[in-house]
């Protein structure tokens, strides 16, 4: 029977529920210092003075690191100003490092409230933290855009990238507007919402020479190693970075923030190793947040509820130092049918961290947006909301006029209508009630792309007779240790008890981000290639092994099973240990 789609315990659920995973910040080195941020207290301006030598002093400092002694950090050729963000778009690109959104001591510009404007070391994390709470810095202070109905004066047009098109159209918006039987027009606004995970952003980092190792919470173990390189001017592979579990990421530790690097510049500085654990409070502008949206939808359609017209505008904050885009318009795109359609995406700069990925970027906005107008344009016709969405139901994708690989959610909505009881309920507002409560009763179409990138693993059988599967992924309590276990028992035609994954490590073959819901459509493939390689590397070499009792048997008449090389039509069979200690 396949393990695959069984229901089994997860293979790491005993290290989490004893305590004894370990998390980026409880590896244990010799002489650890410890490090705290400070961040700053004005979004933006310059730093006036900062008494370092005040806090120098105190119990257990190691050094105070700021912009006047924190190590210079390497700027690729060709590094060049954001165009069109105009002279306060950039700090001085000659101090910045390579990836922009990082704030890392190299000049005294701030940019965003809660910037990195110094690290304090010290020898525990108790002296360092009461030192960064003394450490005094003057700032001279700039007026600051903060106000996003101001910001929106200054629109500026994001970089396209090919699935996520700053402006899309298809037929003629306007004209089908116009001779639409009834007209929607709303917009909808969306905050800005910070990760707050249960384990907070945190590193360790320890310097070998000109070789770096960062125990790193991170959903890309490869991105921190290529970021760290570039920030120090190594090649990739002196910097090894090691996460094998994840507190919570949600997309917040897609990115590689300040404080990475930030670390590896303090155990630079202290010759040591050094932690750097954000507190809670500064989990609020260094490490990304959801950008606010603006959205204006129009919709035009026909008395019976077929779509003639959609337009979608998304303006989307975005931060000064770098630009992010939330891809409002995504669903809209693909997600009805409708001749005529028109997107477009808008940033407004602030003086804020740059955003980043929270769970869904762009789908959860969009759909909150689109399916809103939906419901208020199924209530203005009179119409039933399920019988407006079949009404526009897309039967290939309207955006590449392409038919689906498969689609189901026509049987979805009928499915839940009927288990949820949806034709007992009354439209009218305020007309079903329990008791003294009143009661609504929704629905909502939602959709999320399939994502798939490159990635590797390896797979080896041990003198044991057990097999170690490795790739550099991660879990993030997603479940990969257990997911990638039961692919490649299934792929080797092993228990789950014989096979072991390991992952979180560069040192491992390289896998995506795991963001996007990609890891298991990227990382499985590439696990069940290697894992069924080496099952037929096992059968041609007892092929051909003379002291093998499978010797000259085909290779499609042997199994794999329970650690032994089985002829189905003989019933000779050898043991995976006997085979690998004759080989060596």
């Amino acid at each position: 029977m396949s393990v695959v789609g069984q229901g089994i315990d997860r293979v790491d659920g005993r290290l989490k529920v004893t305590g004894a995973a370990t998390y980026s910040a409880e590896h244990k080195l010799a002489q650890m210092a410890h490090a705290v941020m400070v961040l700053s207290t004005i979004p933006k301006g310059r730093i006036a003075a900062i008494d370092s030598a005040a806090v120098s002093s105190m119990p257990g400092v190691i050094a105070v690191m700021t912009h006047q002694n924190a190590p210079r950090l390497a700027l690729p050729k060709g590094s060049e100003p954001r165009k069109g963000g105009g002279e306060q778009s950039k700090p001085d690109q000659k101090k910045q490092p390579p990836n922009p959104k990082l704030s890392l001591l190299q000049d005294d510009v701030v940019w965003y409230n809660a910037q990195p404007v110094a690290v304090v070391i010290a020898d525990t994390f108790e002296h360092a933290r009461d030192a960064a709470q003394r450490l005094r810095v003057r700032y001279n202070a700039q007026r600051a855009q903060l106000d996003f109905s101001e910001a929106k004066k200054s629109l500026r047009r994001p970089e396209s990238q090919p699935e996520r098109p700053a402006d899309t159209g298809r037929g003629n918006v306007a004209r089908s507007l116009a001779g639409a039987a009834t007209r929607f027009d709303a917009t909808y606004t969306t905050p800005m919402e910070n990760h707050n995970p249960i384990e907070p952003h945190a590193t360790i980092a320890h310097w070998h020479g000109d070789s770096l190792v960062l125990y790193d919470s991170t959903q890309n173990v490869s991105g921190v190693q290529r970021t760290a390189a570039s920030s120090f001017g190594i090649a990739p592979d002196k910097v090894r970075v090691i996460c094998p579990f994840v507190g919570g990421g949600f997309g917040s530790k897609g990115s590689v923030w300040s404080h990475v690097v930030l670390a590896a510049m303090a155990a630079k500085m202290a010759a040591r190793p050094v932690k750097l654990v954000l507190e809670r409070t500064q989990m609020y502008g260094p490490v990304g947040a959801r950008p606010l949206t603006e959205q204006h939808l129009v919709l035009g359609a026909s008395q019976a509820g077929k779509l003639a017209a959609v337009r979608h505008d998304t303006i989307s904050s975005t931060a000064f130092l770098d630009d992010f885009a939330e891809p409002c318009s995504a669903v809209t795109r693909v997600l009805y049918a409708s001749d005529s359609l028109q997107t477009s995406q808008r940033l407004a700069t602030l003086n804020v961290g740059v955003p980043t990925y929270m769970r869904a970027p762009g789908e959860a906005s969009g759909s909150f947006a689109l399916e809103s107008a939906l419901d208020e344009l199924a209530y203005r016709l009179d119409m039933d909301p399920v019988a407006l969405r079949l009404a526009n139901y897309a039967e290939k994708d309207p955006e590449k006029d392409l038919p689906w690989s498969s689609k189901s959610l026509r049987e979805c909505y009928r499915g839940a209508a009927e288990r949820f009881g949806w034709s007992r309920r009354d439209p009218r507002p305020g007309s079903m009630k329990s008791g003294r409560s009143l009661v609504g009763w929704g629905m909502a179409t939602a959709t999320y792309p399939a994502n798939r990138k490159n990635a590797k693993a390896k797979a080896i059988l041990m003198a044991d007779g057990t097999v170690v599967v490795r790739s550099g992924s991660h879990d993030l309590g997603t479940g990969t240790y257990t997911v990638m276990t039961q692919i490649a028992a299934d792929a080797l035609g092993m228990p789950v008890e014989m096979v072991r994954f390991q992952l979180g490590d560069t040192m491992l073959p390289e896998a995506p981000v795991s963001g996007g819901s990609q890891t298991v459509a990227s990382v499985g493939p590439a696990v069940h290639q290697a894992a069924r390689a080496l099952r037929e590397k096992l059968i041609g070499m007892a092929a051909a092994d003379n002291a093998s009792p499978l010797h000259g048997v085909a290779a499609e008449d042997v199994d794999l099973a329970d650690g032994w090389l089985v002829a189905r039509s003989s019933g000779r069979r050898e043991r995976l240990t006997d085979l690998v200690a004759r080989a060596g």
